[in-house]
């Protein structure tokens, strides 16, 4: 049996050991096929009292529509946010998706030396799926993808029909990643009997549902499972260590290609433990950056989902304002979005599910125990990425309380015993005195509000209390920082002067103190700035949010505010005086 491995020249000093056993992407060649599942799918919620009507009535035996009234629901999308129906759009609990496929002659019947393999690219939270009837995996965890071998089920027979069935459930719990509490309102006077709210401790709507691609691929029955790649640099010399494991056989020669990104190949190896050596190689743009992580100007963007359209818009405004960087806050993005990065040159903070940790209950053994799961999956996943820089693994936990000091120390330790090449952060809000997390971490990550959830309206406080915030926390840790979050509301077309809490002009003023500190600090310890946010986006409602967060510098239709456009000048000014400066990267004029 003989296989061959392709690497793109992307050159990287931050990677990752192998994990045994691999998640890589699909992607079709001359010996594997790929089949997308993406459109309209059959669905329908279990509103039973217990939400287990499904699994009583065992719904996956037999098609969807013979349970009862199904809809049309496409995927990927989130079910809770396409829908008039109010109480779908509030459901908890689980619902049942179906897709009934045709699959192609050559993978069946009895295909032997194919392999077929579903693969979910992330479903939001706990999924168990059926093919015919048969189950073939459950996952935990919503964006993460997973995968199942299915062979034996749809080679075994002569029907061509293969029918997907996914059950799905959006409950979060102290012990789920991010975490939740279900309430349940005693109270007949009230509410009515059995009425439950899900509660949650992050500051966005917990969209649900499939949203990544569904694919079915196969691959021989001897299959490359995994790929690892480190890289050093010496001199003129780029040397890429790699290490893939097949799986299938014992018997077999592998070869590889190392290519540059016109597709010319510049070096060749055998075997499936080597190196590579490049004389002179054309690095991928940030590499020094890798060495010298230099500074870091960027924003939050979203990648939850999966929309194209939405994507490409995006990074060409990341392009308008000059960013170099965001963080993937607060959970993994779509494999989609983070292999543009790697072509575009963007650097990321991968950072992982663990947001609104905010009760002592969310720091017991159960969830240390998922969240070094997580943790695992997802490095196993973007551990080969040149984009990704560094590990975040949790935004704004309650790092005060004495449990976190135990559980961060050892889901820091498990992440660099997984990945020792790149450094591990988590982001905080906590005072620096009392944060029992900050010891452990590479880099302190910190967001502050100020003048706007402390001394609101109060602009001429700014640069003093970020001055004290950033030199109590270098002088307690000596470790680099990053502003990770800061900002303010604006509501778009509300104007005010002298500036007033949430006009346009309020948000440009509170960036503006904010880097007066940066531009002194960033000559010392400060590695990076990251404003809160980078379009408005939906949260559940409260009477703190009108429709959603608004402290994007664009709108959810991604028009700028004023503040963009004020970010758009300092980035571009910071990118000039980079050695980093993108030399893809053309400015717009207006």
């Amino acid at each position: 049996m003989a296989l061959c491995c392709s690497l793109c020249l992307l050159l990287l000093s931050c990677q990752a050991l192998a994990l045994r056993g691999g998640m890589l992407y699909p992607r079709e060649s001359a010996s594997r096929e790929l089949k997308e599942l993406n459109g309209i799918w059959s669905f329908r919620a279990d509103f039973s009292e217990q939400r287990d009507q499904g699994f009583v009535q065992q719904w996956y035996r037999k098609p969807l529509r013979q349970s009862g009234p199904v809809i049309d629901m496409p995927v990927p999308a989130s079910f809770n946010e396409l829908t008039q129906n109010p109480n779908l759009r509030k459901y908890t609990g689980w619902v049942w998706y179906e897709k009934e496929v045709l699959l192609p002659r050559s993978w069946l019947p009895n295909a032997l030396n194919t392999r077929v393999v579903l693969r979910v690219g992330s479903a939001h939270y706990y999924s168990i799926v059926w093919v015919n009837g048969v189950q073939v995996t459950e996952h935990e965890g919503g964006h993460l993808p997973f995968e199942a071998d299915i062979s034996r089920i749809v080679q075994g027979g002569s029907r061509a029909a293969c029918r997907i069935t996914i059950a799905l459930n959006n409950t979060l719990t102290p012990q789920t990643l991010p975490p939740g509490s279900i309430q349940f309102m005693r109270d007949e006077s009230k509410y009515p009997r059995g009425y439950f709210v899900q509660n949650t401790r992050f500051d966005f709507f917990n969209y649900a549902g499939i949203h990544r691609p569904v694919v079915l691929y196969t691959t021989p029955s001897v299959y490359i499972d995994d790929i690892t790649v480190t890289t050093a640099w010496a001199g003129n010399i780029g040397v890429v260590r790699y290490q893939v494991l097949v799986t299938g056989s014992t018997r077999y020669s592998l070869s590889l290609n190392l290519r540059e990104k016109e597709g010319k190949v510049v070096a060749m190896g055998e075997g499936p433990i080597g190196e590579l050596k490049v004389v002179e190689p054309r690095l991928w743009w940030p590499y020094l950056m890798h060495e010298n992580p230099g500074y870091l100007y960027y924003l939050e963007i979203r990648g939850k989902g999966l929309d194209w359209s939405l994507i490409v818009k995006d990074l060409n405004l990341l392009q308008w304002l000059g960013a170099n960087s965001f963080r993937t806050s607060h959970y993994p993005y779509a494999e989609e979005i983070m292999d543009l990065c790697d072509a575009y040159g963007i650097v990321v903070i991968d950072e992982c599910p663990g947001v609104g940790m905010r009760d002592p209950e969310n720091f017991g053994n159960a969830s240390l125990a998922h969240h070094l799961v997580v943790m695992e999956e997802l490095i196993r996943r973007d551990k080969n990425r040149p984009s990704v820089v560094m590990w975040s693994v949790a935004n704004e936990p309650a790092s005060e309380l004495s449990p976190a000091a135990y559980y961060f120390k050892t889901v820091i330790a498990h992440t660099k015993a997984i990945d020792p090449t790149r450094p591990v952060t988590f982001v905080s809000n906590a005072n620096y005195a009392h944060d029992h997390g900050a010891p452990y971490v590479d880099v302190i990550c910190v967001n502050s509000y100020f003048s706007w959830y402390h001394d609101a309206g109060h602009l001429e406080v700014i640069q003093l209390q970020l001055n004290t915030q950033f030199e109590s926390w270098y002088e307690t840790y000596q470790k680099p920082i990053i502003q990770s979050e800061y900002g303010a509301d604006s509501i778009a077309g509300l104007h005010n002067d002298p500036p007033l809490m949430f006009s346009e002009e309020y948000q440009k003023a509170v960036l503006k103190e904010y880097h007066s500190v940066f531009d002194k600090k960033r000559k010392d310890y400060v590695i990076g700035e990251l404003i809160w946010n980078f379009a408005d986006f939906m949260t559940d409602q409260a009477t703190s949010r009108v429709l959603g967060n608004k402290k994007g510098i664009f709108t959810r239709q991604r028009q700028p505010k004023a503040a963009a456009f004020v970010l758009r000048d300092r980035y571009w000014k910071l990118a000039n005086e980079s050695s980093c400066l993108r030399p893809t990267l053309t400015y717009y004029n207006l």
